[in-house]
Protein backbone atom coordinates (compact mmCIF):
# COMPACT_ATOMS: atom_id res chain seq x y z
CA UNK A 1 0.00 0.00 0.00
CA UNK A 2 2.61 2.41 0.75
CA UNK A 3 4.81 1.23 -2.61
CA UNK A 4 1.40 2.87 -4.07
CA UNK A 5 0.95 5.88 -2.30
CA UNK A 6 4.96 6.42 -3.13
CA UNK A 7 4.44 5.72 -6.87
CA UNK A 8 1.23 8.16 -7.08
CA UNK A 9 3.16 10.91 -5.46
CA UNK A 10 5.76 10.68 -7.59
CA UNK A 11 3.19 10.46 -11.09
CA UNK A 12 1.37 13.60 -9.67
CA UNK A 13 5.05 15.40 -9.10
CA UNK A 14 5.97 14.59 -12.68
CA UNK A 15 3.02 15.71 -13.97
CA UNK A 16 3.46 19.32 -12.28
CA UNK A 17 6.67 19.38 -13.12
CA UNK A 18 6.02 18.60 -16.84
CA UNK A 19 3.21 21.69 -16.66
CA UNK A 20 4.29 24.33 -19.44
CA UNK A 21 3.23 28.06 -18.64
CA UNK A 22 2.52 29.96 -22.13
CA UNK A 23 2.57 33.86 -22.31
CA UNK A 24 0.27 35.55 -24.08
CA UNK A 25 1.41 39.33 -25.10
CA UNK A 26 2.18 41.82 -27.82
CA UNK A 27 5.87 41.16 -27.72
CA UNK A 28 5.43 37.43 -26.78
CA UNK A 29 5.86 34.25 -29.12
CA UNK A 30 2.12 33.58 -28.80
CA UNK A 31 0.39 36.77 -29.40
CA UNK A 32 -3.57 35.23 -29.49
CA UNK A 33 -5.28 33.42 -26.31
CA UNK A 34 -6.67 30.87 -28.75
CA UNK A 35 -3.61 29.94 -30.10
CA UNK A 36 -2.06 29.11 -26.09
CA UNK A 37 -4.86 27.45 -25.51
CA UNK A 38 -4.77 24.93 -28.54
CA UNK A 39 -1.28 24.46 -27.74
CA UNK A 40 -1.46 23.87 -24.22
CA UNK A 41 -2.20 20.42 -22.56
CA UNK A 42 -3.93 19.82 -19.51
CA UNK A 43 -2.40 21.00 -16.72
CA UNK A 44 -0.87 24.04 -18.45
CA UNK A 45 -0.87 27.50 -17.70
CA UNK A 46 -1.92 30.08 -19.95
CA UNK A 47 -0.41 33.66 -18.73
CA UNK A 48 -2.14 36.67 -20.43
CA UNK A 49 -0.31 39.85 -20.38
CA UNK A 50 -1.78 43.24 -20.07
CA UNK A 51 -3.42 44.46 -23.37
CA UNK A 52 -6.71 44.29 -24.88
CA UNK A 53 -8.00 40.85 -26.61
CA UNK A 54 -10.55 40.60 -28.88
CA UNK A 55 -10.74 37.34 -29.96
CA UNK A 56 -14.64 36.32 -30.42
CA UNK A 57 -15.91 33.21 -28.22
CA UNK A 58 -13.11 31.43 -26.80
CA UNK A 59 -13.51 27.75 -26.37
CA UNK A 60 -12.14 25.95 -23.30
CA UNK A 61 -12.36 22.40 -23.19
CA UNK A 62 -9.19 20.90 -21.63
CA UNK A 63 -7.95 21.71 -17.82
CA UNK A 64 -5.60 24.81 -17.94
CA UNK A 65 -5.02 27.95 -15.42
CA UNK A 66 -5.75 31.04 -17.25
CA UNK A 67 -4.59 34.27 -15.87
CA UNK A 68 -3.92 37.60 -15.89
CA UNK A 69 -1.05 39.82 -15.55
CA UNK A 70 -2.15 43.62 -14.73
CA UNK A 71 -6.01 42.67 -15.70
CA UNK A 72 -5.47 42.07 -19.57
CA UNK A 73 -8.83 43.62 -20.93
CA UNK A 74 -11.23 40.68 -23.42
CA UNK A 75 -13.36 42.51 -25.43
CA UNK A 76 -16.71 41.01 -26.57
CA UNK A 77 -17.39 44.10 -28.81
CA UNK A 78 -20.96 43.79 -28.22
CA UNK A 79 -20.97 40.89 -30.04
CA UNK A 80 -19.99 37.47 -28.68
CA UNK A 81 -19.81 35.86 -25.81
CA UNK A 82 -16.22 35.25 -24.42
CA UNK A 83 -15.32 32.36 -22.38
CA UNK A 84 -17.12 29.38 -22.68
CA UNK A 85 -16.02 26.84 -20.52
CA UNK A 86 -16.30 22.59 -20.94
CA UNK A 87 -13.50 21.14 -19.02
CA UNK A 88 -13.26 20.16 -15.31
CA UNK A 89 -9.98 21.60 -13.27
CA UNK A 90 -10.17 24.92 -14.63
CA UNK A 91 -8.86 28.22 -12.88
CA UNK A 92 -9.88 32.06 -14.18
CA UNK A 93 -8.05 34.46 -12.15
CA UNK A 94 -7.19 38.36 -12.73
CA UNK A 95 -9.10 39.12 -15.73
CA UNK A 96 -11.23 41.80 -17.28
CA UNK A 97 -14.31 41.05 -18.86
CA UNK A 98 -16.21 43.68 -21.20
CA UNK A 99 -18.68 44.19 -23.31
CA UNK A 100 -20.29 40.96 -24.24
CA UNK A 101 -23.09 40.61 -27.03
CA UNK A 102 -26.59 40.96 -26.06
CA UNK A 103 -29.03 38.58 -27.28
CA UNK A 104 -32.91 37.90 -26.30
CA UNK A 105 -33.05 33.87 -26.94
CA UNK A 106 -28.78 33.13 -26.25
CA UNK A 107 -27.70 34.38 -22.55
CA UNK A 108 -24.97 35.60 -23.54
CA UNK A 109 -22.11 35.74 -20.99
CA UNK A 110 -18.36 36.92 -19.85
CA UNK A 111 -17.96 33.25 -18.30
CA UNK A 112 -20.02 30.60 -18.99
CA UNK A 113 -19.46 26.97 -17.20
CA UNK A 114 -21.62 24.32 -18.53
CA UNK A 115 -21.48 20.70 -17.26
CA UNK A 116 -17.76 21.46 -15.43
CA UNK A 117 -16.21 20.42 -12.09
CA UNK A 118 -14.02 21.85 -9.59
CA UNK A 119 -13.35 25.23 -11.48
CA UNK A 120 -12.26 28.50 -9.80
CA UNK A 121 -13.09 31.92 -10.73
CA UNK A 122 -10.94 34.18 -9.16
CA UNK A 123 -10.63 38.07 -8.86
CA UNK A 124 -11.69 38.91 -12.54
CA UNK A 125 -13.96 42.30 -12.85
CA UNK A 126 -16.51 42.45 -15.26
CA UNK A 127 -17.65 45.62 -17.05
CA UNK A 128 -20.73 45.84 -19.46
CA UNK A 129 -21.30 42.58 -19.58
CA UNK A 130 -25.00 40.33 -20.39
CA UNK A 131 -24.58 37.57 -17.94
CA UNK A 132 -21.29 37.99 -15.63
CA UNK A 133 -20.80 34.80 -14.57
CA UNK A 134 -23.03 31.71 -15.74
CA UNK A 135 -23.49 28.10 -14.80
CA UNK A 136 -25.07 25.43 -15.82
CA UNK A 137 -24.71 21.90 -14.68
CA UNK A 138 -22.05 22.91 -12.56
CA UNK A 139 -20.18 21.08 -8.87
CA UNK A 140 -17.58 22.04 -6.60
CA UNK A 141 -17.38 25.83 -8.39
CA UNK A 142 -15.51 28.47 -6.15
CA UNK A 143 -16.26 32.14 -7.45
CA UNK A 144 -14.29 34.12 -5.53
CA UNK A 145 -13.35 38.07 -5.13
CA UNK A 146 -14.77 38.88 -8.50
CA UNK A 147 -16.35 42.42 -9.27
CA UNK A 148 -19.35 42.83 -11.59
CA UNK A 149 -20.16 46.16 -12.71
CA UNK A 150 -23.26 46.52 -15.69
CA UNK A 151 -25.45 50.08 -16.70
CA UNK A 152 -28.40 48.93 -18.56
CA UNK A 153 -31.46 51.01 -18.54
CA UNK A 154 -34.27 48.24 -18.45
CA UNK A 155 -34.62 44.99 -17.81
CA UNK A 156 -34.34 43.55 -21.24
CA UNK A 157 -30.93 44.76 -21.85
CA UNK A 158 -28.94 42.83 -18.80
CA UNK A 159 -29.09 39.68 -17.33
CA UNK A 160 -27.79 38.57 -14.07
CA UNK A 161 -24.40 38.72 -12.41
CA UNK A 162 -23.83 35.45 -10.99
CA UNK A 163 -26.41 33.20 -12.42
CA UNK A 164 -26.47 29.46 -11.81
CA UNK A 165 -28.84 26.61 -12.97
CA UNK A 166 -29.23 23.20 -12.08
CA UNK A 167 -26.14 23.14 -9.80
CA UNK A 168 -24.73 21.65 -6.48
CA UNK A 169 -21.77 22.46 -4.18
CA UNK A 170 -21.47 25.87 -5.36
CA UNK A 171 -19.66 28.52 -3.14
CA UNK A 172 -19.70 32.32 -4.02
CA UNK A 173 -17.88 34.21 -1.39
CA UNK A 174 -16.96 37.86 -1.40
CA UNK A 175 -17.89 39.63 -5.01
CA UNK A 176 -19.79 42.38 -5.75
CA UNK A 177 -22.66 42.58 -7.77
CA UNK A 178 -23.73 46.17 -9.31
CA UNK A 179 -26.56 46.80 -11.96
CA UNK A 180 -27.53 43.56 -12.79
CA UNK A 181 -30.89 42.34 -13.48
CA UNK A 182 -30.69 40.30 -10.33
CA UNK A 183 -27.36 40.16 -8.15
CA UNK A 184 -27.02 36.55 -7.72
CA UNK A 185 -29.83 33.95 -9.17
CA UNK A 186 -30.32 30.13 -8.02
CA UNK A 187 -32.61 27.74 -9.93
CA UNK A 188 -32.33 24.35 -9.38
CA UNK A 189 -29.33 24.81 -7.49
CA UNK A 190 -28.38 22.60 -4.25
CA UNK A 191 -26.12 22.47 -1.29
CA UNK A 192 -24.51 25.49 -1.90
CA UNK A 193 -22.53 29.07 0.12
CA UNK A 194 -22.97 32.66 -0.69
CA UNK A 195 -20.90 34.37 2.13
CA UNK A 196 -19.54 37.67 2.15
CA UNK A 197 -20.86 39.43 -1.24
CA UNK A 198 -22.35 42.75 -1.67
CA UNK A 199 -25.54 43.84 -4.12
CA UNK A 200 -26.17 46.67 -5.16
CA UNK A 201 -28.44 48.70 -7.14
CA UNK A 202 -29.83 45.84 -9.20
CA UNK A 203 -32.73 46.61 -11.29
CA UNK A 204 -35.18 43.30 -9.73
CA UNK A 205 -33.41 41.06 -6.77
CA UNK A 206 -30.20 41.54 -4.97
CA UNK A 207 -30.47 37.44 -4.56
CA UNK A 208 -33.30 35.41 -6.39
CA UNK A 209 -33.52 31.66 -5.13
CA UNK A 210 -36.02 29.43 -6.92
CA UNK A 211 -36.57 25.65 -6.49
CA UNK A 212 -33.14 25.57 -4.76
CA UNK A 213 -33.01 23.45 -1.59
CA UNK A 214 -30.17 22.65 1.26
CA UNK A 215 -28.24 26.47 0.70
CA UNK A 216 -26.95 29.02 3.06
CA UNK A 217 -26.18 32.42 2.74
CA UNK A 218 -25.04 34.29 5.33
CA UNK A 219 -23.18 37.92 5.88
CA UNK A 220 -24.11 39.34 2.38
CA UNK A 221 -25.06 43.04 2.12
CA UNK A 222 -28.17 43.60 -0.31
CA UNK A 223 -28.36 47.81 -0.77
CA UNK A 224 -31.06 49.38 -3.30
CA UNK A 225 -31.50 46.89 -5.30
CA UNK A 226 -35.16 46.55 -6.56
CA UNK A 227 -36.13 44.09 -4.28
CA UNK A 228 -33.45 42.58 -1.62
CA UNK A 229 -33.74 38.63 -1.84
CA UNK A 230 -36.56 36.43 -3.01
CA UNK A 231 -36.26 32.76 -1.57
CA UNK A 232 -39.52 30.91 -3.66
CA UNK A 233 -40.44 27.19 -3.83
CA UNK A 234 -37.71 26.31 -1.85
CA UNK A 235 -36.97 24.24 1.37
CA UNK A 236 -34.23 24.78 4.42
CA UNK A 237 -32.58 27.47 3.93
CA UNK A 238 -29.82 28.78 6.20
CA UNK A 239 -30.37 33.06 6.00
CA UNK A 240 -28.29 34.59 9.19
CA UNK A 241 -25.94 37.54 9.46
CA UNK A 242 -26.92 39.13 6.65
CA UNK A 243 -27.86 43.22 5.72
CA UNK A 244 -30.63 44.54 4.10
CA UNK A 245 -30.79 48.22 3.33
CA UNK A 246 -32.72 50.75 1.20
CA UNK A 247 -34.58 48.06 -0.31
CA UNK A 248 -37.14 50.85 -1.06
CA UNK A 249 -40.34 51.10 -3.81
CA UNK A 250 -43.45 50.49 -3.91
CA UNK A 251 -43.13 46.93 -4.23
CA UNK A 252 -39.62 46.42 -2.75
CA UNK A 253 -39.28 44.54 0.31
CA UNK A 254 -35.63 43.32 2.06
CA UNK A 255 -36.97 39.58 1.95
CA UNK A 256 -39.50 37.75 0.18
CA UNK A 257 -40.39 34.35 1.90
CA UNK A 258 -42.95 32.60 -1.14
CA UNK A 259 -43.80 28.89 -0.41
CA UNK A 260 -40.85 27.86 1.58
CA UNK A 261 -40.45 25.90 4.76
CA UNK A 262 -38.32 24.19 7.34
CA UNK A 263 -35.71 27.69 6.63
CA UNK A 264 -33.74 29.47 9.33
CA UNK A 265 -33.73 33.47 9.67
CA UNK A 266 -31.85 34.14 12.36
CA UNK A 267 -29.08 37.30 13.23
CA UNK A 268 -30.16 39.88 9.99
CA UNK A 269 -30.50 43.60 9.69
CA UNK A 270 -33.72 45.21 7.58
CA UNK A 271 -32.94 49.14 7.75
CA UNK A 272 -35.01 51.29 5.68
CA UNK A 273 -36.85 49.09 3.90
CA UNK A 274 -40.34 49.06 1.95
CA UNK A 275 -41.21 45.96 3.95
CA UNK A 276 -38.50 44.22 5.98
CA UNK A 277 -39.88 40.84 5.32
CA UNK A 278 -42.81 39.68 3.36
CA UNK A 279 -44.36 35.98 3.88
CA UNK A 280 -46.59 33.81 1.61
CA UNK A 281 -47.80 30.70 1.89
CA UNK A 282 -44.72 29.51 3.92
CA UNK A 283 -44.60 27.43 6.40
CA UNK A 284 -42.04 26.05 9.49
CA UNK A 285 -39.76 28.60 9.44
CA UNK A 286 -38.02 29.79 12.36
CA UNK A 287 -37.37 33.94 12.32
CA UNK A 288 -35.34 34.66 15.41
CA UNK A 289 -32.74 37.15 16.82
CA UNK A 290 -33.38 40.08 13.71
CA UNK A 291 -33.63 43.65 13.70
CA UNK A 292 -36.03 45.36 12.38
CA UNK A 293 -35.50 49.57 12.12
CA UNK A 294 -37.20 52.48 10.33
CA UNK A 295 -38.99 50.15 7.48
CA UNK A 296 -42.35 51.08 6.38
CA UNK A 297 -43.73 47.74 7.19
CA UNK A 298 -41.11 45.42 9.74
CA UNK A 299 -43.08 42.10 8.88
CA UNK A 300 -45.88 41.28 6.41
CA UNK A 301 -47.63 37.79 7.59
CA UNK A 302 -49.97 36.66 5.11
CA UNK A 303 -53.01 34.30 6.44
CA UNK A 304 -51.48 31.82 3.91
CA UNK A 305 -48.81 31.40 6.49
CA UNK A 306 -48.94 28.87 9.56
CA UNK A 307 -46.26 27.22 12.41
CA UNK A 308 -44.13 29.90 11.85
CA UNK A 309 -42.02 30.76 14.79
CA UNK A 310 -41.34 34.90 15.45
CA UNK A 311 -39.09 35.14 18.58
CA UNK A 312 -36.61 37.44 20.37
CA UNK A 313 -36.59 40.32 17.58
CA UNK A 314 -36.37 43.52 17.88
CA UNK A 315 -39.02 45.56 15.88
CA UNK A 316 -37.84 49.49 16.48
CA UNK A 317 -38.82 53.03 14.99
CA UNK A 318 -40.93 51.09 12.22
CA UNK A 319 -43.88 52.83 10.67
CA UNK A 320 -46.26 49.32 11.13
CA UNK A 321 -44.50 46.28 12.89
CA UNK A 322 -46.73 44.10 11.82
CA UNK A 323 -49.65 43.43 9.36
CA UNK A 324 -51.64 40.43 7.97
CA UNK A 325 -54.14 40.12 5.54
CA UNK A 326 -55.99 37.63 7.05
CA UNK A 327 -58.07 37.20 10.71
CA UNK A 328 -56.60 33.97 12.39
CA UNK A 329 -52.85 33.60 12.86
CA UNK A 330 -51.56 29.94 12.95
CA UNK A 331 -47.94 31.27 13.51
CA UNK A 332 -46.05 31.39 17.41
CA UNK A 333 -45.47 35.09 18.48
CA UNK A 334 -43.45 35.74 21.61
CA UNK A 335 -40.57 37.33 22.82
CA UNK A 336 -39.85 39.78 20.47
CA UNK A 337 -38.95 43.16 22.11
CA UNK A 338 -41.64 45.91 20.29
CA UNK A 339 -40.48 49.96 21.11
CA UNK A 340 -44.25 50.57 21.37
CA UNK A 341 -44.91 48.30 24.40
CA UNK A 342 -46.74 50.44 27.23
CA UNK A 343 -46.70 47.55 29.54
CA UNK A 344 -44.98 46.81 32.90
CA UNK A 345 -43.25 44.62 34.60
CA UNK A 346 -43.55 43.98 37.89
CA UNK A 347 -41.91 41.54 38.60
CA UNK A 348 -38.81 42.72 36.99
CA UNK A 349 -37.91 39.45 34.83
CA UNK A 350 -37.52 41.92 31.83
CA UNK A 351 -40.32 40.78 30.20
CA UNK A 352 -43.62 42.50 30.01
CA UNK A 353 -46.54 40.92 32.60
CA UNK A 354 -49.18 41.70 30.14
CA UNK A 355 -49.44 40.84 26.49
CA UNK A 356 -49.03 42.59 23.69
CA UNK A 357 -50.72 43.29 20.44
CA UNK A 358 -48.31 44.73 17.46
CA UNK A 359 -51.37 45.27 14.36
CA UNK A 360 -52.91 48.69 14.84
CA UNK A 361 -56.16 48.95 13.47
CA UNK A 362 -54.53 51.89 11.13
CA UNK A 363 -52.19 49.63 9.90
CA UNK A 364 -55.15 47.23 8.98
CA UNK A 365 -57.21 49.67 7.39
CA UNK A 366 -53.92 50.48 5.25
CA UNK A 367 -52.82 46.70 4.16
CA UNK A 368 -56.74 46.89 3.15
CA UNK A 369 -56.92 50.12 1.48
CA UNK A 370 -53.46 51.43 1.03
CA UNK A 371 -54.97 55.08 0.35
CA UNK A 372 -55.58 55.41 3.88
CA UNK A 373 -51.77 56.17 4.35
CA UNK A 374 -52.53 59.84 4.17
CA UNK A 375 -54.06 60.24 6.88
CA UNK A 376 -50.39 58.85 8.86
CA UNK A 377 -49.87 60.97 11.57
CA UNK A 378 -53.29 62.53 11.58
CA UNK A 379 -55.45 62.76 15.13
CA UNK A 380 -57.94 60.28 13.84
CA UNK A 381 -55.44 57.21 13.55
CA UNK A 382 -54.18 57.85 17.30
CA UNK A 383 -58.17 57.36 18.53
CA UNK A 384 -58.91 54.57 15.66
CA UNK A 385 -55.85 52.91 17.64
CA UNK A 386 -56.55 53.58 21.07
CA UNK A 387 -60.55 52.28 20.14
CA UNK A 388 -59.00 49.18 19.15
CA UNK A 389 -56.74 48.95 22.36
CA UNK A 390 -60.07 49.10 24.11
CA UNK A 391 -62.50 47.01 22.12
CA UNK A 392 -60.29 44.80 19.46
CA UNK A 393 -63.10 44.59 15.92
CA UNK A 394 -60.88 44.34 13.23
CA UNK A 395 -56.70 43.13 14.38
CA UNK A 396 -56.78 39.03 14.50
CA UNK A 397 -57.79 38.32 17.89
CA UNK A 398 -55.15 35.34 18.53
CA UNK A 399 -52.15 37.83 17.12
CA UNK A 400 -50.34 38.78 20.20
CA UNK A 401 -46.99 38.67 21.76
CA UNK A 402 -47.67 37.17 25.48
CA UNK A 403 -44.64 37.69 26.58
CA UNK A 404 -42.90 40.93 25.13
CA UNK A 405 -39.30 41.80 25.92
CA UNK A 406 -38.92 45.40 28.33
CA UNK A 407 -35.58 45.80 26.50
CA UNK A 408 -34.51 45.24 23.20
CA UNK A 409 -31.53 41.89 22.41
CA UNK A 410 -28.24 42.77 22.15
CA UNK A 411 -27.33 41.06 19.46
CA UNK A 412 -23.98 41.53 19.00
Amino acid sequence: MLRLVVITVMLISCSISNATTFIVGASQKVKHIKDAIIQAQPGDTVLIQSGVYREGNLILQKSLVIKGEGYPILDGENQYEIFTIHANDVVIEGLKFRNTGIASINDLAAIKLLESSRVRILKNKFENTFFGIYLANASHVWIDGNELQAEAEAEHQIGNGIHLWKCTNITINNNTVKGHRDGIYFEFVTNSLITNNHSEGNMRYGLHFMFSHNDEYRNNTFVNNGAGVAVMYTKEVTMVNNTFVHNWGPSAYGLLLKDIRDSEINNNYFLENSVGIFMEGSSRNNIQRNKFYQNGYALKLQASCDDNIIRKNNFQQNTFDLVTNGSLVLNKIDANYWDRYEGYDLDKDKTGDVPYRPISMYGTIVERMPQAILLWRSFLVLLLDKAEKAIPVLTPENLMDTTPAMYPYDFN
